[in-house]
């Protein structure tokens, strides 16, 4: 009889040892569908859109987009964007002259326009230093 007792003891104890631990482990999950009093709470129900931003190297026909970190130009008939521009160096590229564009899609769809607008060897206008590194006021580029 003693033997049942210390038996049933046991299993009582064991019991209760894993209903406590599994108590201790649920209970690190509590409060996941809400933020502590006093803390940051970010919902990710929304998605977050960056606009791209382009500028535009005449000379090179090539766009930067700095929200990419990525340079696209045509290569053969294809639009590809890349780390790195082809056949110049970075350095070189960043010092020829360029226009910021104002449209944020895919500058393939505007292209045409921008290309006729700013030839491969467009300079900005003489005598006015940044122009060739911001738009000219009231321009659309696609907009």
């Amino acid at each position: 009889m003693k033997n049942q007792i210390n038996v049933i003891r046991t299993n009582h104890l064991r019991f209760v040892l894993c209903a406590a631990l599994l108590a201790t482990l649920t209970g690190c999950v509590a409060y996941v569908d809400r933020p502590v009093q006093g803390s940051v709470y970010e919902d990710n129900s929304a998605p977050f859109l960056v606009q791209d931003d382009y500028v535009y190297y005449p000379s090179y026909e090539c766009y930067y987009s700095s929200s990419r970190h990525q340079f696209a130009y045509r290569e053969g008939n294809a639009w590809v964007s890349r780390p790195a521009p082809r056949g110049v160096s970075v350095n070189v590229l960043l010092a020829s002259p360029s226009v910021k564009m104002n449209f944020h899609d895919a500058p393939a769809q505007h292209h045409a326009a921008v290309a006729k607008q700013y030839p491969k060897n467009w300079k900005p206008a003489a005598g006015k230093p940044g122009q060739g590194n911001k738009e000219k006021p009231g321009e659309d580029h696609g907009r």
